[in-house]
């Protein structure tokens, strides 16, 4: 699929500069690296349930992926989506390595996630289905293994940016929703299967913004990726902010508070910024956390306009 440009320009320039910066430093420390991709995990299982409903605690997702507890008081099924989503993830970083994604590798993500859930795992629908709230019903199952051979195409052969395609997988394979349930948790897999094939780090989708996610999914379905592809962009910016964290110094990750006291902005300020994705920041445990490289950026950003 072309680029269609639809990512706004200075997040894409934000990405851009923070990729190259990053692959300029690889390989990255083994530690580091591994203790961000063990709470880049813990967070994408957490997260991506609970915008489906699990009632799972991040603690307790975390004591259930990590320790194999199950939790007194909660469903088991909810025990069991956080241990096959966990388990989802690492298997798209192996599949990540091939050429292509194929139907074999959305089936085996399919299968990993509802492995004792559905008796389906892993496999297409066999039959037709409504979505509540959706603009769109999805299309009737005989035409669903030639829709996504379709998408598959275009996105592997895809010479567009890598972000944008991205979003654009996402948001066409949970419109076609291939599988009888589960498509939300396999396109938010999927798409970090195509960012992390293409250099870029794993994204993580909050519980938090569940309401913006499915506003802007709505907007695709009526013909306008761009708030879903920037939504997307967002989250990809975040992601390489944390990784280049790993290095500290200018890009070491700060509550903004502490960011503000050296600044000509006040915390309230930055946090509003922050919140519109003016400013590039980070929400760890519930609280904005921006770089000095960061607020430098944007300060430099602001003069440039005036």
């Amino acid at each position: 699929m072309a680029n269609t440009d639809i990512i706004r320009k200075e997040l894409l320039e934000r990405i851009e500069e923070k990729k190259k910066r990053l692959d300029s430093m690889r390989p990255l420390p083994k530690d580091a690296l591994r203790r961000l991709h063990e709470e880049l995990r813990l967070l994408h299982t957490h997260h991506s349930n609970a915008i489906e409903g699990n009632t799972l605690t991040l603690s307790e997702t975390k004591l259930v992926v990590e320790e194999g507890i199950t939790i007194g008081g909660k469903p088991l099924k909810d025990c069991l989506e956080a241990r096959n989503t966990a388990n989802a993830y690492d298997l798209i970083e192996g599949l990540a390595r091939g050429r292509k994604i194929t139907h074999e590798a959305l089936q085996k993500i399919h299968e990993a996630l509802t492995r004792g859930i559905l008796e389906d795992a892993g496999r297409y629908r066999t039959k037709n289905v409504r979505i509540t709230g959706a603009i769109k019903t999805p299309p009737n199952f005989s035409k669903v293994a030639g829709l996504m051979d379709r998408l598959l195409n275009r996105v592997n052969e895809s010479k567009g940016n890598a972000v944008e395609t991205s979003a654009f997988l996402h948001h066409n394979f949970v419109e076609i929703h291939p599988f009888s349930d589960g498509n939300g948790r396999v396109a938010r897999l999927l798409n970090n299967l195509h960012l992390i094939r293409h250099g870029y780090p794993p994204i993580v989708l909050r519980r938090e913004d569940r309401a913006k996610y499915y506003k802007s999914l709505r907007s695709a379905d009526a013909g306008n990726l761009a708030p879903f592809a920037n939504f997307i962009a967002r989250a990809v910016d975040e992601s390489l902010m944390q990784h280049l964290s790993i290095f500290g110094g200018k890009d070491e990750l700060l509550p903004l508070k502490e960011v503000a006291r050296n600044s000509p902005y006040s915390q309230e300020y930055l946090s509003l910024r922050a919140r519109q994705g003016k400013l590039a920041a980070v929400k760890i445990n519930d609280m904005w956390h921006t770089s000095r490289r960061a607020l430098e950026e944007y300060t430099l950003n602001i003069s440039s306009q005036r």
